[in-house]
């Protein structure tokens, strides 16, 4: 590993929140086939823009961060082999990963927090990788350790997808408070109160629950409603489909 330089081949939102997490304590390199975009974001990132083609990973910790469609087209460009391959994407298993030359390899799945410096990264990979993904990681939120590929494909459609489910739920929260006749600012000043403070509750759900309902209130009213139409059920099929959809990329 060459200390301190971490390579980057993407330069797409998730490869800029990555880059921007890491920039103060290691050099970024930032690697790809468009020079424009490559090197403005390697200017965000304090780091150097390389070309893709016939670049040599030897030695280097590389996250790859591209489409999961791409990962062969890029092997093909690349020379060398890796010291430490991270990959982000989706659906790809640590199998799959070694048509990049690597002595170790690692999956992680970021979330959108990694914007805001608060993601929920999952790991899976050997055990040198699995020490350096930690200590990358660690640098833009918290992360977990899971085993293999089919935990991680769980861990994608939970942590990876489930901001955008949060949002659709935090985008109904406000608009019943506005049909209700709040002011939209109001309104969505309300709904994200509410997940600021649940995000600091260290507390299972159901143990959430049972504090806040009290025998035959508002919240036990809306609670019925709720499992009257089944939407724990909805919500859980809709993770088993992430899942699933995951397995077939």
């Amino acid at each position: 590993m060459q200390t301190g330089k971490i390579t980057i081949i993407g330069y797409g939102a998730m490869a800029q929140a990555i880059g921007e997490g890491l920039k103060e304590k290691y050099q970024i390199e930032i690697v790809g086939r468009n020079p424009t975009k490559g090197e403005e974001v390697a200017k965000k990132v304090k780091g150097n823009f390389y070309p893709l083609e016939g670049f040599d990973i030897t030695g280097k910790v590389v996250i790859l961060a591209v489409k999961p469609y791409a990962l062969r087209e890029v092997a093909q460009k690349l020379k060398g082999t890796g010291d430490i391959l991270i990959s982000i994407l989706a659906g790809k298993k640590l199998e799959d990963l070694k048509v990049i030359p690597a002595c170790h390899y690692l999956r992680a799945m970021p979330n959108i927090g990694a914007f805001y410096n608060s993601s929920f990264t999952a790991l899976a990979g050997d055990k040198r990788a699995m020490e350096v993904g930690v200590a990358l990681f660690s640098q833009i939120g918290e992360v977990i350790e899971l085993e293999g590929d089919n935990e991680i494909d769980i861990a994608t459609s939970i942590t990876g997808s489930g901001p955008a489910y949060l949002g659709i739920l935090q985008e109904a929260i406000e608009d019943a408070g506005v049909y209700l006749g709040l002011k939209r600012e109001i309104a969505s000043k309300l709904a994200r109160g509410l997940f600021a403070s649940f995000g600091r509750i260290n507390e299972k759900g159901g143990i959430i629950k049972e504090k806040v309902m009290s025998p035959n209130g508002t919240t036990a009213e809306g609670v019925f409603k709720l499992q009257k139409e089944g939407v724990p059920g909805k919500i859980m099929e809709a993770i088993i489909d992430g899942y699933k959809k995951a397995k077939r990329i």
